[in-house]
């Protein structure tokens, strides 16, 4: 079941390991679908590098596995928990080096670029928790309240999206943020955007239509 959804799961992971977003079997990648309800999503301990549509398993809401001979993610927890909270359509965990170094010692990313009003806006870091725990679960549910995206101190970052396609490009774009902001920090201490410079980017956005194609006025 979810041929689809199981085949986009794999190819984001060999796509987020070829960017070097992630490494090895750290990780986790999930898409649900909207008619079922069920869930694609990446297996514990798989190379996803490597990883192949057959062996991405299918589970539901409550965590009950309804396909695929491999267990799911010891991550499971947390992408039950956007899901259940935000409606999310996709998640993607991953362990970015920029990412995951700026995790390490900021407890917010500021906006440095328009860009990240993609993202909600500042991005929060979760505070630190172990790996696959339910406190860590909850902790980054809250930092990811109104935002597309979070940090997880000295662990990674997380994105959800109405889809595949919008997680992967907010866990693409969160990277970059973090780039951004790593490059600019080793020169000087960063300019950031206030709240009224980023309210005027919204309203140029929309009244631009930024981020979609236009015919070209005759």
């Amino acid at each position: 079941m979810l041929q689809r959804e199981r085949e986009r799961v794999a190819a984001a992971a060999r796509r987020l390991a070829s960017a070097g977003l992630v490494v090895g079997t750290a990780g986790n990648i999930s898409e649900r679908d909207s008619e079922s309800g069920a869930i694609a999503i990446t297996p514990t301990g798989a190379t996803l590098a490597d990883l192949e549509r057959d062996q991405v398993p299918v589970i539901d809401l409550d965590g009950n596995q309804l396909d695929g001979e491999l267990a799911p993610t010891s991550e499971l927890e947390l992408h039950l928990g956007v899901y259940r909270r935000y409606q999310a359509g996709a998640v993607v965990h991953t362990h970015p080096p920029m990412g995951t170094a700026l995790s390490c010692v900021l407890d917010e990313l500021p906006v440095v670029h328009y860009q990240m009003l993609l993202l909600g806006g500042p991005v929060r870091v979760a505070p630190y928790a172990t790996f696959g725990s339910a406190e860590l679960a909850e902790l980054t549910l809250d930092a990811l309240a109104d935002r597309g995206g979070a940090l997880m101190a000295n662990h990674g970052a997380i994105t959800h999206g109405e889809d595949l396609d919008v997680a992967l490009s907010q866990s693409l774009l969160l990277e970059w943020a973090c780039t951004v902001y790593w490059r600019a920090a080793a020169i000087g201490a960063p300019r950031t955007l206030d709240a009224e410079q980023r309210e005027a980017v919204v309203g140029a956005a929309l009244a631009r239509g930024y981020g979609s194609t236009h015919r070209r006025e005759q």
